[in-house]
């Protein structure tokens, strides 16, 4: 994509479009991810998982979700391989969900789970740095507000599916093949952006030389209290097994309650 004849306001209009495009790619995906974690909890309960176990590898899998992140995005600006990095991540955070209908045991669907967070720890710091050279065109807050705005639909969007299916097939292994759909469609939207858009930078023609200056007390103490929220936090795995266990609604009102949730989050 070559940026250097395009006005001001031709730039600004393609870099727009570029951010729709990711904004599809991470609603699809959050179709797919979030309509299976609206479930994974109940669909451990009838694959014979305890709820200690649903809690530990539902932990495990956001702390690998997030410390890796560590890792992907030191990467990332070290090879300079952001749209790699992004698509690995994606293809791995994407494709194992669909597979968690071939799961028979629990200790497979748990793996599948961690694998799912890992791919979405892969790709997000890379994904959000190929993304802030176009919010640069129209806005930084404007750019990842569409972004995120986009993702939020996705992630409404994902467990009414999953409710939807419950309710007319009635079983978890069509839900999960069923979003092997919008899987395939936030990837085939990844590499049309790949292909249409190869070098994002370019909407970023001046680069600032950041120096590090330490970060100060506020941050630190805002650091905490995540921590101290994150620590208390009960993951909605965990919720959804003890519904599913103890038949406080029928299974596919569960995702339903996980959509509510997504509606206030958003």
């Amino acid at each position: 994509m070559a940026q250097e004849n395009k006005t001001p306001e031709t730039l600004k209009k393609s870099a727009f479009r570029f951010i729709i495009m990711l904004g599809f790619v991470s609603l699809f995906a959050d179709v797919t991810y979030e309509g299976a974690r609206s479930v994974i909890g109940s669909y451990f309960e009838i694959l014979g998982a305890s709820a200690t176990a649903v809690g530990i590898f539902s932990g495990f899998g956001e702390f690998i979700g997030y410390a890796l992140r560590l890792v992907s995005g030191y990467l990332s600006d070290k090879t300079g391989r952001y749209w790699t990095i992004t698509i690995i991540g994606y293809a791995v955070n994407l494709l194992a969900v669909p597979l968690l209908a071939l799961a028979g045991r629990w200790e497979v669907a748990a793996g599948l789970i961690i694998i799912e967070r890992m791919g979405k720890a892969i790709r997000s710091p890379a994904r959000d740095a190929i993304l802030s050279h176009a919010t640069k065109q129209v806005g930084q807050g404007w750019g990842f507000g569409v972004h995120e705005a986009m993702d939020q639909i996705g992630a409404l969007t994902g467990p009414l599916v999953i409710a939807a299916v419950l309710y007319f097939k009635g079983g978890y292994k069509h839900a999960f093949i069923t979003l092997a759909i919008p899987a395939f469609l936030a990837l085939v939207v990844l590499v049309i952006a790949r292909l249409t858009y190869p070098s994002p930078r370019e909407f970023e023609p001046v680069s600032k030389k950041l120096e590090g200056k330490g970060l100060p007390k506020a941050f630190w103490i805002y650091l905490v209290a995540i921590g101290l929220i994150a620590a208390g936090y009960a993951d909605y795995p965990l919720i959804a097994y003890h519904l599913k266990k103890n038949i406080i609604v029928t299974d596919n009102w569960i995702p339903v309650f996980y959509a509510i949730a997504m509606a206030v989050e958003g």
